[in-house]
């Protein structure tokens, strides 16, 4: 499949980053909160509101008019493949469930992650990041956005 346009999952990422690091300035229970969403991102909306409009986005996604497409078996983002494809984005909001240490360590980790991720996205012919991989996705651009009319 084409490979996404990079402005548009630059920005996707940005909303989904901005929505998962809100929580995160409550000790805690916000890197708790963060965490979940970067784990789930891709499967939550939809599981919690069944709005097909989410089926295998996250908010950032749905912003940008892309997707996550699964690339073996049902092309169906579930609980366990958002938390595949998202665990090395999630590493550094996890850390800053740490007090004091983990706040300081956490996002140093992410922002290392994040750069390691942006180079895959960039030099991968199909865009596919650590997380796409591992989890066997693709983040492609809806099909509505490919059809010309």
């Amino acid at each position: 499949m084409p490979k996404a346009d990079l402005v548009k999952r630059f920005l996707a990422a940005l909303i989904d980053g901005l929505i998962m690091a809100i929580p995160s300035f409550i000790p805690i229970l916000g890197a708790i909160v963060g965490t979940a969403y970067a784990l789930t991102k891709d499967a939550v909306v939809f599981e919690v509101t069944k709005n097909e409009d989410f089926r295998n986005r996250s908010i950032g996604k749905k912003v940008m008019n892309l997707e996550v497409t699964v690339l073996e078996g049902e092309n169906y983002v579930d609980w366990a493949t958002s938390i595949k494809r998202n665990i090395p984005l999630s590493i550094g909001v996890l850390i800053m469930i740490i007090p004091i240490v983990g706040w300081v360590i956490g996002p140093i980790v992410g922002l290392i992650v994040g750069l390691i991720e942006c180079i895959f996205v960039l030099t991968d012919s199909e865009g596919k990041r650590m997380g796409d991989k591992f989890a066997n996705t693709q983040v492609i651009e809806t099909a509505s956005e490919l059809e010309t009319p």
